[in-house]
């Protein structure tokens, strides 16, 4: 049985910090899909087709990465694409927490058929959020440091 995690998240845009945990997580997965959630409640800088294309190009260079687009619940979409784990990073001891709850719910509500996988960010990379690259970018800071080529546009 082929191993396949499912990074999800909005990845508004995807940064440095994304990038630093697919590509560590490349050679412990036979296939990672990187999927971008839709929340209808969430107003979004860039839209889908934007970040999936931008998600397209940082990991063209890993064969068993793909994009995708998703609604609803992430187990659900997980059970759909025969996903047994949910990768996600840390970045510092609130993510933690966060993430710790919803990988608890997640193992209830799938009788425990999904697994979530936790990598902690590179150090360097730990302070680098979507949010905070939306903000450097909305007041015309220097954004380029934090996210991949395909999206320094």
């Amino acid at each position: 049985m082929d191993r396949i995690a499912v990074f999800p998240g909005s990845f508004d845009p995807i940064t440095l910090g994304h990038l630093d945990i697919i590509e560590r997580a490349v050679p412990l997965f036979d296939k990672i899909i990187v999927a971008i959630g839709t929340n209808s409640s969430k107003h979004y800088m860039f839209s889908e087709e934007q970040r999936k294309k931008f998600i397209e190009q940082s990991v063209a260079k890993f064969p068993n990465v793909e994009v995708d687009v998703y609604e609803g619940l992430t187990v659900d979409y997980c059970i759909e694409k025969n996903a047994q784990f949910i990768l996600r990073g840390l970045r510092n001891p609130a993510d933690f927490e966060f993430e710790k709850a919803i990988a608890h719910t997640n193992r209830a509500i799938t009788q425990k058929d999904i697994e979530t996988i936790f990598l902690l960010t590179s150090s360097g990379k730990a302070y680098i959020s979507s949010s905070i690259v939306r903000d450097v970018m909305r007041n015309g800071g220097n954004y380029t440091i934090l996210v991949p080529d395909a999206v320094r546009i």
